[in-house]
């Protein structure tokens, strides 16, 4: 004896078999890692600066026969505490090229962070650059452009400039592709 289904009823029955077995995938969210929250902490690369200047003086009185590396290891520190108090960093890159210290300076805002131009790259020059979270999706004019900025300064876990309002890991998507 067969069972007769009318077709409105078999509609419904294969919807919802379909939706039963479809099942959606939610983006995998990126959380901002430990380490790379330290690197942004001006208070914390101070610290680390000065505990492994501290270490070096200590092997320094200690180990008589290591002293010039030593001496050489903790000039080097200090001049990176120099440079993380007074916020001054250089493009090592652009002073190569221009042999210019003005130049090749790297631009920082009050709370030191850096510049960037629309290709996600840290800037020296603020006439083509701004904070990361001043970027919006009309600064750029395709989703590939808006994608790769948005993966530079940090992506899902690190979305200042809110490129990517359903965190689904793609920014700008109303931006044409080409």
């Amino acid at each position: 004896m067969a069972l007769a289904i009318s077709a409105p009823t078999r509609d419904i029955l294969s919807n919802m078999n379909d939706q039963e077995t479809t099942v959606e995938k939610t983006p995998e969210v990126k959380e901002v890692s430990k380490l790379k929250k330290a690197r942004g902490n001006r208070k914390l690369r101070m610290g680390v600066i000065l505990f492994l200047i501290a270490v070096v003086a200590l092997l320094f009185v200690l180990f008589e026969k290591m002293r010039i590396g030593l001496l050489i290891i903790l000039v080097i520190l200090l001049s990176a505490l120099g440079l993380e108090f007074f916020e001054t960093d250089w493009d090592l890159q652009k002073l190569w090229e221009t042999k210019s210290f003005e130049q090749s300076k790297i631009v920082r805002d009050e709370a030191g962070n850096f510049l960037y131009d629309k290709f996600g790259d840290i800037t020296t020059d603020s006439t083509v650059g701004k904070l990361a979270d001043e970027y919006n999706c009309e600064d750029f004019t395709t989703q590939p452009e808006a994608q790769l900025f948005y993966e530079k300064v940090g992506g899902v876990g690190n979305d200042v400039n809110r490129l990517d309002g359903d965190k689904d890991g793609e920014a700008c998507e109303s931006l044409p592709q080409n």
